[in-house]
């Protein structure tokens, strides 16, 4: 996701990385699977396992994700603290805003 692969990129066989990571074979094979139903790779048949182009809308989500946790925990904080909404909403404006 931070791009340290490009897409189209060819990935070790999950024997190589494995090995290389001194784990089992299947361990990495479950990770393969995994990162191929999210959609970070394509694996064809015959000639391996290779970077696919990044799935935009799995990050949004992620990115979603850690905005909410970050959103609670402001939320959190300004009930805790007696910060009024209005002002948070507002402060959130801001920052939101600026980076325009």
């Amino acid at each position: 996701m931070d791009g340290t692969l490009t897409a189209g990129e060819a990935l070790p066989s999950m024997r190589a990385l494995a090995k290389e990571l001194h784990l089992s074979v299947i361990t990495v094979q479950r990770a393969y699977e995994d990162l191929t139903r999210d959609g970070f790779i394509e694996t064809v048949s015959g000639k391996g396992s290779f970077v696919a182009a990044q799935n935009q809308e799995f990050i949004r989500e992620e990115r979603l994700r850690e905005a909410e946790g970050l959103l609670q925990r402001a939320a959190e904080l300004g009930r805790s603290n007696g910060i009024p909404l209005e002002k948070l909403t507002g402060i959130l404006t801001l920052f939101y805003e600026e980076g325009d």
